[in-house]
Order: structure tokens, then sequence, then C-alpha cells
């Protein structure tokens, strides 16, 4: 299950200058918040990453810990067909928005899930709609106005998960992403390049449209 951001109709910026330091800048701000080592003799520990990232935007660990369960059963190295990356599967153009450089590196990649998952909150309010936004992209929970009938069993398996209290991520060891994302064959084409330049934007203008009831916690 990856996050999936769908495009609307959208007229391209003329200053990718401004997008490019638009990336940057968020890129700055999370390299902020992983200041913390989680790894103990060669083992990594995710409940540690977990509850640091619910402690940094705000979230209950159980809700971080349903997600990835659902998304990636605490695989770090795992690759979904779509492309969505690592613990909580997060998609190459979300990835880049958020400011995560190495979306198979743990602490990372929880980080980023949580951030993500702090926005959507923070955008629609409801923590089903947050998930369904998670799972499909925040696009299609305004087109549905609501869960979107496609996202439904998603929801009720994180929902599921909470309600059965803390779930132990235990440790993992990682060594770097998987060689199929260090080839060179593997890398953006121009089109491709460009496609996820302006998801970024997208996801940037639809993150900066609603960012109320920032204190509440789930």
């Amino acid at each position: 299950m990856a996050i999936e951001a769908i495009s609307a109709e959208y007229s391209p910026p003329g200053d990718d200058v401004a997008i490019r330091q638009s990336a940057q800048s968020e890129d700055a701000e999370f390299q902020e918040v992983l200041s913390q080592t989680f790894v103990d003799s060669g083992k990594i520990d995710l409940d540690a990453i977990f509850e640091a990232a619910g402690q940094q935007y705000n979230l209950s660990t159980s809700l971080l810990k349903a997600v990835a369960k659902v998304e990636s059963d605490f695989r770090p190295n795992v690759t979904s067909s779509a492309g969505a990356m690592g613990v909580m599967q997060l998609m190459p153009g979300t990835a880049k928005y958020l400011g995560v450089t190495d979306a198979y590196d743990p602490e990372q990649n929880i980080m980023g899930g949580a951030k993500y998952l702090r926005e959507l909150l923070d955008r629609f309010g409801d923590v089903r709609l947050a998930l369904a936004g998670y799972n499909s992209g925040p696009n299609n929970v305004t087109k549905y106005d609501g869960v979107p009938p496609f996202c439904e069993n998603y929801v009720s398996k994180v929902l599921e998960y909470m309600g059965e209290g803390d779930i132990t991520a235990g440790m993992v060891t990682y060594g770097g992403p998987p060689e199929a994302a260090k080839k060179p064959g593997s890398s953006f084409s121009f089109g491709e390049a460009f496609s996820q330049m302006l998801l970024i934007k997208i996801i940037e203008m639809q993150m900066n449209s609603s960012k109320d009831d920032k204190n509440k916690v789930y």
C-alpha cells in the first residue's frame, strides 16, 4: 500500500529555482529532526524511532506503528510494485517533498512518514480521512468527500491494529538501500524527474492550504 499523490489539473510553475529552494528548505528542516542515534550493536531499534517520531510530530506511537504494520510489516528494504519504499512506504516524490534523502533508512523513513501523517491530520482533522489520504493521496479524499471506497479496507486494517494496543516493531539491520536502488540504470529519466518536481509542488500547495488543529493528538 503506497502513498500515492494523485496529480490534479495543474499548470507547471515558471520558476523552477523557487521549487528547488523550497525542496532544499524542507530538506534542511527535516535533517534537523534526525539528531538521535537508534543503533545498538549494529541493530536499529525501530520502537525507539517510532517513539521519537510520535513525540516530534505529536502523534501516538500506536497509530504510527499500525500504519507501518499494514504498509510494510516493519521491513526497511521493501519496495512496492508502485515504487513505494521502506517501513512507511514513501513514494519517491513524497519522500523528496518531506526532505527524506534515503527512504530506506529506517529513521528517515519513519520520521518522514510521521511528518506526512501529521500534515494530513492537520488538513483533514480526522484520523480516518488522514489514513485514506496517506494510502491514496489527499486529492482522492477531497474528490470523494470522505474515505474513498478503495481505501476502506486499508483504513479498517490500520484502525484494527491500532485498537490492539502497542505493537512491537523490533530491531532491524540496515546496510544501505537495496541494490536495485543503487544501480545507475534505475535513476529517473528527465520526464520522471520533471513529474516528481511537479508532484512536490502539488503536495506542498495542498499541505499549505489547511494547517489547523496542530495540537490535536490521535
